[in-house]
């Protein structure tokens, strides 16, 4: 009697039978009927799928930034390549941004241009001479926004070109596992 137990709460299901109760379970209540040919394969499903892309998983540039200690780490491997002014840039466009006196803007707007933009700056970024050309313009009354357009140029250059770089870097990937085994305590 106690063999026969297991056998009426638990019937054997073939393999085949197992995986289409799956399917269904996953599938909305009208989805539930006989597959058409409409479908893709079970097997496609992102229940039977693989471990996730990797690259899918990698954080964005914008990603980074919020970070402290991968910010410091993206910096430091900017110095590296000899292009940390990019990140200086940036960085100090979101401090002056965030100026609310007309006086302030007036100084630090000339003091990033002097830094930055200006043609043989000790930090002078890559934009072309268009951007520089507004810029110093928009020096005259400077906006919250004048240095936008370089921001943004700054940006893309190191979204895809030094972040790509810095993703695939020991430092990035030793903070990485850092970070994975912090969860695990």
């Amino acid at each position: 009697m106690l063999r026969q137990f297991p056998n009426l709460f638990f019937p054997t299901f073939g393999l085949c039978q197992i995986k289409e109760l799956l399917k269904q379970a996953k599938r909305p209540r009208s989805d539930r009927s006989v597959n058409h040919g409409t479908e893709k394969n079970d097997m496609s499903d992102s229940y039977f799928a693989g471990p996730p892309d990797d690259r899918k998983l990698q954080p964005r540039l914008e990603d980074l930034l919020q970070d402290r200690a991968y910010l410091a780490a993206f910096r430091s491997h900017l110095r590296s390549e000899f292009s940390e002014e990019n990140i200086e840039f940036w960085l100090t466009c979101e401090k002056f941004r965030a100026t609310a006196s007309r006086e302030n803007l007036s100084w630090k707007a000339r003091g990033i241009y002097e830094e930055f933009v200006r043609p043989a700056a000790s930090k002078e970024i890559n934009v072309d001479q268009r951007i520089r050309e507004e810029i110093k313009k928009s020096l005259d009354q400077p906006n919250p926004r004048c240095f936008d357009e370089a921001q943004k140029h700054v940006y893309l250059l190191m979204e895809r070109d030094s972040c790509p770089r810095f993703l695939q870097s020991d430092a990035y990937l030793s903070l990485k596992q850092k970070s994975r085994t912090l969860w695990y305590f």
